[in-house]
């Protein structure tokens, strides 16, 4: 069971990246004008969808890094 572990920790580096680019994006929708053709409240909708997906997405991750990193598996007592 040790390739499903590996696995399981590549993803969770994966979800970090994952988390940073939904947050970057919501920042940048939310706080650049360079998008002048949508509509201000368009973006800050947007924005913020993706603000909070990347808080929750970050959270998801954090619970999953613990459980892989930190925890001992039953199979290696």
């Amino acid at each position: 069971m040790n390739g499903d572990r590996l696995m399981q920790q590549v993803t969770s580096i994966f979800s970090i990246f994952m988390v940073l680019f939904y947050l970057g994006v919501g920042w940048y929708f939310v706080f650049y004008s360079n998008l002048s053709y949508l509509d201000k409240s368009i973006r800050v909708i947007m924005g913020s969808t993706f603000m909070f997906y990347g808080l929750y997405r970050a959270y998801r991750t954090y619970v999953k890094i613990v459980e892989v990193f930190f925890t001992k598996d039953e199979d290696d007592e």
